[in-house]
């Protein structure tokens, strides 16, 4: 067979499934797939920009933003061919039943990370990305506006530096639970830390934003994690903006930090970051689970759900 059934958003706030390519390689079968809610978000909403059509492209997409395509890129399945098979393995792979791709694309699971947890792993490597472009180091105060999963995953790495003090701060109150088992503390919005050294945002709002600059201390770091897609954002860079001679830079998965691209590539990042996934207590990520073949109907809500972590699709296969 050259295709399987495949998730297709195929208008606004619609999506089916559809027949999607094999591709070409090592044949996988897939176990599970998760839903990355923020970028999905704005796919399912046709909310991409023209201008970022070609590097919002997932790999083996399929269609063209806005519809109709096929996008996602956290699949775990089990190889049947090759060198891996029989083993467990990570794609970036969008949400379907069986494909093929080279077997340099895909990266096998630690012996200690159980499948249901490894579709994290495209968030993880998000997260170490974002930590990196940080500079955050030893004893900072650091604060992560927005605990969404990729906030909550920087937020965990962030509090194993040593003598740092992490804050996970976010609208919804739930959330602090979520805070003390990743080993962070929690502030709600109306109440985030003052004089952070390192201010990481990933609310993707305007007020996570301003609330972000708020609380950076005096020529401290801020960066902006989130992808708002088409529109504009205001950003608050009047008051003591300029005074406090703040530095607010951007960061992206899809490039490695320049100072790290002499030693490192993308598929040594996703082997570090599939490591560091090995810890049990990321399960409290994982927010909920749907069959593969109920996720038509029950995308929309799942992505619409403010409280969505990472939402694990499971297969039949």
């Amino acid at each position: 067979m050259s295709t399987a059934p495949a998730l297709w958003c195929v208008g606004p706030q619609q999506a089916e499934l559809r027949e999607g390519a094999l591709g070409e390689g090592v044949l996988v079968e897939t176990l599970h797939s998760g839903i990355s809610r923020g970028t999905e978000r704005l796919v399912f909403r046709g909310q991409v920009p023209d201008s970022e059509g070609d590097r919002m492209r997932s790999p083996a997409q399929e269609g063209a933003f806005s519809f109709p395509v096929k996008y996602g890129y956290c699949a775990v399945g089990r190889a049947c061919e090759g060198a891996l098979a029989g083993r467990p393995v990570f794609a970036l792979h969008p949400h379907q039943a069986r494909f093929r791709l080279p077997e340099a694309s895909l990266t096998p699971l630690p012996d200690a990370l159980p499948p249901e947890r490894a579709v994290l792993a495209a968030n993880m490597e998000t997260a170490l990305n974002l930590l990196w472009d940080s500079g955050a180091g030893a004893g900072d105060r650091i604060a992560v506006i927005g605990a969404g999963v990729v906030g909550a995953l920087v937020g965990y790495l962030a509090a194993r530096l040593p003598g740092a003090e992490v804050t996970l701060v976010d609208t919804l109150a739930d959330r602090a639970a979520l805070a003390d088992r990743l080993g962070c503390r929690f502030a709600s919005a109306e109440a985030p830390p003052r004089e952070c050294d390192v201010v990481l945002h990933l609310s993707a709002t305007a007020s996570g934003l301003a609330s972000a600059i708020d609380c950076a201390g005096l020529e401290a770091t801020v960066v902006e994690g989130s992808w708002y897609g088409s529109g504009s954002t205001p950003v608050p860079l009047g008051g003591s903006f300029h005074s406090r001679r703040l530095r607010l830079i951007s960061s992206q998965v899809g490039r490695l930090p320049a100072d790290r691209v002499p030693r490192w590539n993308h598929a040594r990042r996703i082997a570090l970051a599939l490591d560091l996934l090995c810890d049990p207590v990321l399960d409290a990520l994982i927010s909920g689970a749907t069959a593969f073949a109920d996720l038509p109907a029950a995308y929309g809500a799942i992505l619409g759900d403010p409280k969505t972590l990472c939402h694990r699709i499971y297969y039949d296969n």
